[in-house]
């Protein structure tokens, strides 16, 4: 039976607790939001804004850390800002202008008298007094956003026999034109004074879902579903250059203010950077998200550029080396570890850098500010804590000094997950690229041993050692479904450097009770697998996440097993039952959990990069 999930609730500050359970959080909400962001833009100060689908508005630092939200309304399915990120237009039957620094509702204007058209486009003018909202009907209508003024009509694309809707709407920098696209496949440019129709532009073979002038307004791009962005002269009616290295679809794209880079996102989910669109000169591809990114934008020196979309995180890239500056890789998990001793400390991976904090007081504390990394772990000792780095070394850390002891060096980046033996006395890492575990002995920062395919030829997306020191749980996905299985876990005996056994089961995490007895693993299908360790059989199969499951983990007595989702619960089973106890709701997804040596406290780390700091007992009560 499936515990009902409750839904957090959201007012209109940043909330100081998430939950009534949550006695202290970690961190802040960096560049992570809670829904498909619609919209992206950089304000004249650096920061930046950016708007859920659902009509939450959001104000960022430079490096992401959330400075004010407002909630405005969720009735709305488009959203655009104006050039200097000061007013917000939505749209649904009706156009609506907000305030995007207070989130103040400005005005609602109603459509012109008639049938009622939905809005499919909007886009400011270059100088930000005039918007255009382009609807289902083929038509585009023009308001003076100061005095929301009706400036006049297009019929921009037809409406009979059969409507076809306005997909796009892009102002040139100069003022003199605006270009529309429609689901009729064609583009055309107008005078945007006179509304004359200056030329009409086919070429396209499927949908143009995004328009974008070159500063000098001389050059217009259009994004299409057919593979291509096309470069056009207007009013010359062929394209001068199709740019074809995309995937399938063309999804949007934007000019820096310079007019030195050309963005363009693409069903693959990458930023293609195109330095001359009308010779194809190609620049970097921005790999880094992981769903369909539906908004870029540049910042106002044209140095840095913003994307966003369905994954819910705003990346920031320096665009000059291609290098993301901000929002983390969503593919990898936020890892937090505990490392023992007085004070408790708590790492984490959510931030850019890895980060550290004192756990009675808050207080950041060294070793802080680390490398940026994938994973981080901490022996039970105390003594070390690891750094799975997103390069080629794993960073070992004497974590009472605050000094870097060794940098372990795997042979392909980055590194995926570390972990240490029960004695604190071995390292274990994963090398995800090439299949390999890495054993290394702590105190000399040598090479132990490796595991060649480890997880039997599937990817490592995790990796346990067992209680007693020899045997290592390695875990992964079979993306090539050989064997018609979606993943295996393997067990390895390290001093005989035999494998024991594989389950073909594919998993994300693992996770060995504190007495050996059982293996717990998060599986594919939104479920959490028991196994007796020695003999592989299955013990218990639990259900209950609503999404998939990222992280397992057993308390220190062994009691209990707890499980944390996407869905934003944790599931905590009784392990001699099999019974499930009690699902708590949070207001992210979690991603990672892990126990302080006494069982006492429960920490979290959540999707949106912060960590919680919750009370166990207070957990587990009804």
């Amino acid at each position: 039976m499936t515990t009902p999930v409750t839904a957090a609730h959201s007012d209109e500050t940043v909330p100081v607790r998430p939950s009534p359970l949550v006695k202290r959080v970690f961190g802040e909400p960096r560049f992570h939001t809670d829904g498909d962001i619609a919209a992206v833009a950089f304000a004249a100060d650096g920061t930046l804004l950016s708007i859920d689908e659902a009509g939450v508005l959001r104000h960022w630092a430079a490096d992401g850390k959330l400075l004010g939200r407002h909630f405005l309304s969720d009735l709305e399915t488009l959203w655009c800002f104006n050039p200097t990120a000061t007013v917000l237009a939505s749209g649904n039957d009706d156009l609506i202008l907000w305030d995007a620094t207070s989130g103040q509702l400005l005005n609602r204007i109603e459509q012109p008298s008639g049938p009622e058209a939905w809005i499919t486009a909007l886009a400011f003018s270059a100088d930000g007094r005039t918007v255009a909202s382009g609807h289902d009907d083929g038509k585009v209508y023009f308001w003076d956003v100061a005095a929301q003024k009706f400036l006049g009509v297009i019929q921009a694309h037809p409406e009979k026999p059969t409507k076809k809707a306005v997909s796009a709407i892009a102002f040139s920098p100069n003022g003199a034109f605006v270009a529309t696209a429609g689901e009729d496949l064609a583009v055309r440019v107008w005078d945007a004074d006179s509304h004359a129709l200056v030329a009409e532009l086919k070429s396209h073979t499927d949908r143009v879902p995004s328009l974008a002038w070159a500063p000098d307004s001389q050059l217009l791009v259009s994004a299409g579903w057919d593979t291509s962005a096309r470069a056009w002269r207007p009013p010359h009616p062929d394209p001068l250059m199709l740019l074809n290295s995309h995937a399938d679809q063309v999804t949007v794209t934007a000019y820096s203010p310079d007019g030195k880079y050309l963005a363009c996102a693409d069903s693959d989910n990458d930023i293609h950077l195109w330095l001359d669109a009308e010779a194809a000169a190609r620049g970097p591809v921005l790999r880094g998200h992981n769903e369909e990114i539906r908004s870029l934008c540049f910042s106002p020196d044209g140095t840095k550029l913003a994307s966003a979309g369905a994954d819910r995180v705003v990346h920031v890239w320096d665009v000059r080396d291609g290098k993301l500056l901000a929002g983390p890789n969503p593919k990898g998990r936020h890892a937090i570890a505990v490392i023992p001793g007085a004070p408790l400390k708590l790492a984490s991976s959510g931030a850019t850098n890895v980060r550290v904090w004192d756990v009675e007081t808050g207080d950041e504390v060294a070793p802080t500010n680390l490398c940026p990394a994938f994973s981080v772990a901490a022996s039970p000792d105390g003594k070390w804590l690891a750094v799975g780095g997103t390069d080629y070394f794993t960073q070992l850390w004497d974590a009472a000094e605050g000094h870097l002891a060794a940098s372990l060096e795997a042979t392909k980046p980055p590194v995926g997950f570390v972990t240490f033996s029960p004695d604190s006395k071995l390292l274990v890492h994963t090398s995800p690229a090439d299949g390999l575990v890495w054993v290394w002995t702590c105190a000399t920062g040598q090479p132990d041993l490796i595991l060649v395919e480890a997880a039997d030829a599937c990817t490592l997306e995790a990796v346990a050692v067992h209680p007693n020191g020899r045997w290592v749980a390695c875990g992964g996905i079979d993306y090539m479904g050989t064997g018609e299985r979606d993943g295996a876990v393997c067990l390895w005996d390290l001093s005989t450097k035999e494998k024991l056994y594989t389950i073909d089961v594919g998993v994300v995490s693992l996770a060995f009770d504190p007495q050996g007895k059982y293996l717990a693993g998060a599986g594919l299908d939104d479920a959490v697998y028991v196994w007796d360790a020695e003999t592989q059989t299955t013990v218990f199969v639990f259900g209950g996440h609503q999404q998939n499951i990222n992280v397992v983990a057993f308390d220190p007595s062994g009691s209990y097993l707890l499980s944390g989702g996407d869905d934003g619960t944790v599931r905590a089973w009784d392990v001699l039952s099999g019974r499930q106890l009690v699902a708590r709701a949070f207001d992210s997804p979690v991603q990672s959990l892990v126990f302080s040596p006494d069982g006492k406290y429960l920490f979290c780390g959540n999707g949106n990069t912060t960590c919680y700091q919750v009370e166990f007992k207070k957990f587990l009560e009804e």
